[in-house]
């Protein structure tokens, strides 16, 4: 099962964008995970004064220099944000797996929340895809986490890797032996969405998504308690909400909602 489990995680050192392309400011962090294990990632400062801080948990492939222009636009909206590489990925030590990967997640709320220029009190948390599945585990846990954006994630590990096997004629139909073979239980955001409440939680997906079946997306809905939201995109491919005309306006008077005091 732990090679399976791996399965899940395509972390690479690749350089594929850099912040100075887009004149964005940014600072080259390091934090310790739970266990010591040393993770990097860039801090980016909100262009005016604070409205909160965002922790994004980005997906299963690449590292942080191809997904941080998922979230460019945001300082110069007054958000700060933490972008940063599970254990394995970029310039992070170690070697992914489920556990290590929620322990380094909550690790990176814990960092932004020392920072002097943090108000600890107002950090969110926008998770794409399998960093969705790890930001509600955290939200979950961490009650200082004032809400979280769920976008394009899946609600079952088993559950995602039978969606996959099943779109291969090969493995199609022998998915539920193949999941049940080789993918553990555990960590579950089917398990943990309902404690988030309540605090607000931003359900997004497309029902075009052939990465991740949207369903599961609307089961972790279904599953939350109140206050939540789910925007289901007719078309919508993966994780492509900010592409839409609405997409940045709908996620700030999300994040702004959270941080209402």
């Amino acid at each position: 099962m732990a090679a399976g489990d791996r399965l899940f995680y395509m972390p690479t050192r690749e350089i594929y964008g850099h912040p100075e392309a887009y004149g964005l400011a940014y600072e080259p962090i390091e934090f310790a995970s739970e266990d010591g294990t040393r993770l990097h990632g860039w801090f980016f400062p909100a262009g005016s004064a604070a409205r909160g801080t965002v922790v994004h948990c980005h997906g299963n492939a690449g590292n942080i220099t191809g997904h941080f222009e998922r979230i460019r636009w945001l300082p110069p909206r007054g958000w700060n944000v933490l972008c940063f590489d599970y254990r394995g990925y970029g310039r992070s030590n170690g070697v992914p797996s489920r556990a290590g990967t929620i322990a380094d997640a909550r690790s990176a709320v814990r960092y932004v929340q020392t920072r002097s220029d943090v108000d600890a009190g107002r950090v969110v948390l926008w998770g794409q895809s399998l960093g969705g599945a790890i930001g509600i585990v955290v939200a979950a846990e961490i009650e200082a986490v004032r809400g979280i954006v769920v976008e394009g994630a899946f609600s079952s590990y088993r559950g995602e890797a039978g969606f996959i096997c099943r779109q291969s004629v090969l493995f199609s139909p022998f998915a539920g032996l193949l999941t049940r073979a080789l993918i553990s239980n555990g960590h579950e955001p089917i398990g943990s969405v309902a404690d988030i409440a309540p605090r607000p939680v931003f359900f997004i997906c497309g029902t075009r998504d052939h990465i991740v079946d949207h369903r599961q997306t609307v089961a972790l809905h279904e599953a939350a308690g109140e206050p939540k939201e789910l925007w289901v995109i007719d078309g919508g491919g993966h994780t492509d909400a900010t592409l839409r005309p609405d997409g940045p306006e709908r996620l700030l008077s999300f994040f702004e909602q959270c941080v209402a005091d």
